[in-house]
C-alpha cells in the first residue's frame, strides 16, 4: 500500500523535488530523507525503485544544489555530484536512443538531479525560485504565464503573507 506523500508541494522538476525533501510547519523543520523509508517513497515516487534507498547520497546532492541555487558561484558541491558520473547513449532496436546514467548504484539518481538541475537553469534559470516567504524552505519553477509567481503555494504561503499585509492595514 502506498503512503501519501507528506510534503506540502510536489510535483516540481526532479531536482526542485529533491529539494522539497525538507519542509517547515508548525512542528519544525522537516526531512523526508532522514531515513531509509523515506528515501524508498521518494525514489519509488519517481519511477526510481530499483534505485537503493540510501538517504546519504540524496541528501548530500540536495545540499549541493541549494547551495548553487542560494549562490550561482557554489559550484563545487554541484560539480562533485557530476563527477561521480555521466550519461552514455545507447541505440535501442527501432533506431531509438536511450541515455544511460553510468555511476555506482547509489549515485545514480543523485547525479541525475544534478544534470536536470543544470539543464533547468540552462533554459529556465530565472524562473527558479525559492518561496518568497522567510519562514518557507520549498523551491518552485514559475510556469505563471507574467512569470511573477512568489510562493510555493497561493493556498498556504501566499494566504499568510495577504493575512500579515492585511493585517497591517487593518491596524494603522
Amino acid at each position: 500500500m502506498a503512503i501519501e506523500d507528506p510534503r506540502p508541494l510536489t510535483g516540481e522538476p526532479l531536482p526542485l523535488d529533491l529539494l522539497n525533501t525538507t519542509w517547515i510547519t508548525g512542528d519544525g523543520l522537516h526531512d523526508l530523507l532522514a531515513d531509509e523509508s523515506g528515501a524508498r517513497h521518494w525514489l519509488d515516487g519517481h519511477g526510481f525503485t530499483d534505485a537503493p534507498a540510501e538517504p546519504g547520497p540524496l541528501r548530500e546532492a540536495r545540499e549541493a544544489l541549494r547551495a548553487l541555487l542560494l549562490d550561482r558561484d557554489a559550484v563545487a558541491g554541484v560539480n562533485a555530484v557530476l563527477a561521480r558520473g555521466g550519461e552514455r547513449p545507447q541505440l535501442r532496436a527501432g533506431g531509438t536512443v536511450e541515455r544511460a546514467v553510468v555511476a555506482a548504484p547509489e549515485w545514480r539518481v543523485p547525479w541525475a538531479c544534478a544534470a536536470r538541475l543544470v539543464a533547468l537553469l540552462e533554459t529556465h534559470g530565472g524562473r527558479v525560485r525559492a518561496c518568497a516567504n522567510d519562514e518557507c524552505v520549498l523551491w518552485f519553477l514559475d510556469t505563471s504565464r507574467p512569470g511573477t509567481r512568489r510562493w510555493c503555494s497561493m493556498a498556504a504561503c501566499g494566504n499568510r503573507d495577504k493575512a500579515v499585509r492585511h493585517g497591517r492595514v487593518r491596524h494603522r
